[in-house]
């Protein structure tokens, strides 16, 4: 993966910086009703427990605003993102009751007296805008112009918007293009990234269930990623946003973008292989809250030592299977041999020493 990242200025929100040189923030959007309170304030805390950085929140009307209010009453400290369509009171409200980033289209919400309402109220609250654009929602001389949802008519969209913001001198902004197709939103987050300096949400919406949506969301994003284009991600799924939390996670290692964490690495198994290893991967997977780990580490596991050692040569540490035992490697070089029984144990803790 090339070392190359996209550069953009960097945006605080909350507690956390989006772009810049700050890592990969991890995204997700409560799915309760932002009405009840007490469950938003339960599912908040879940999702802040599964690594989740920021959390957005629906807020359809002015009313929704109380309950920001009350999650920072009770102590949330994740960063709060107001999810906003139309009204631009709702985001007055919002940016007042203590949410930490508006998400809004600027030009869904009125004249230039209403956009200049809320950069006036972002500004006075210290608070990014972060402009949201996807296939369902182009405005109609631009849809006119390109015929359909291109990638090029979405990064217009976001340009647009980026422009209205611009001329009352506000900058502090991230962008989000969307789609639910993945070559699209692949596309579309190119064409903006040569266009523009902010920094980009990425996601794939309307991405579907846990299975196939983590497929498309793993392509789409993981895809800019490795181009360097991205500083913030969400894996929508039809499913519970602590799901979506995991697997952006899970992309990010895959990846290696994460500052710590277990990157695993197995072979598939074949002939060679003579100890039971797809039982022993998933007793390590089942166990990785035992593992204590403050560095990025590559671990891997391994059926024989044609695929171990030699293979998985770049692997922090390991073990490679034999007759009835294994060896425990680190960076290509063989430690000692161990019994296969005891295998996991072993590799458990001699993770937690290194």
């Amino acid at each position: 993966m090339s070392e190359y990242r996209r550069k953009t200025p960097a945006v605080r929100v909350g507690n956390r910086v989006i772009g810049g040189n700050a890592p990969i923030a991890v995204q997700s959007m409560l799915s309760r009703d932002t009405h009840d309170a007490e469950g938003c304030l339960a599912q908040t805390a879940a999702l802040e427990a599964a690594g989740c950085d920021i959390v957005r929140l629906a807020a359809p009307d002015a009313e929704s605003a109380r309950t920001f209010a009350y999650l920072k009453e009770h102590g949330v400290q994740v960063p709060l993102v107001a999810d906003i369509h139309f009204d631009y009171r709702i985001a007055l409200e919002c940016a007042a009751a203590g949410a930490d980033k508006i998400r809004i289209n600027p030009g869904n919400i009125g004249d230039d007296a209403r956009v200049r309402a809320v950069v006036q109220a972002c500004r006075e609250h210290g608070l990014p805008i972060r402009i949201g654009v996807n296939s369902g929602s182009l405005e109609k001389h631009i849809l006119a112009k390109h015929g359909a949802p291109t990638a090029e008519a979405l990064a217009e969209s976001a340009l647009y918007h980026i422009a209205l913001l611009e001329k009352f001198d506000f900058e502090d902004i991230v962008v989000s293009i969307k789609a639910s197709g993945v070559r699209e939103m692949i596309r579309a987050n190119r064409v903006l990234a040569e266009k523009c300096s902010y920094p980009l949400h990425l996601g794939v919406t309307e991405a579907g269930t846990a299975h196939i949506g983590t497929i498309k969301s793993a392509a789409g994003i993981g895809a800019l990623l490795c181009e360097g284009i991205g500083d913030t991600i969400r894996v929508s799924l039809t499913d519970d946003p602590v799901r979506e939390v995991e697997e952006a996670h899970n992309i990010l290692r895959a990846l290696e973008l994460e500052e710590q964490g277990i990157n695993l690495v197995s072979c598939p198994t074949c002939g060679r292989t003579q100890i039971p290893l797809i039982d022993m991967v998933n007793e390590f997977e089942a166990r990785r809250s035992e593992i204590v780990c403050s560095k990025r580490l590559r671990v891997a596991m391994m059926g024989c030592v044609v695929n171990g050692p030699g293979e998985a040569r770049e692997a922090d540490i390991g073990i490679a299977g034999g007759r009835d035992e294994a060896v425990l490697f680190c960076r290509g070089e063989i430690v000692r041999k161990i019994p296969a029984a005891s295998a996991v144990d072993v590799l458990i803790e001699e993770i937690n020493k290194l």
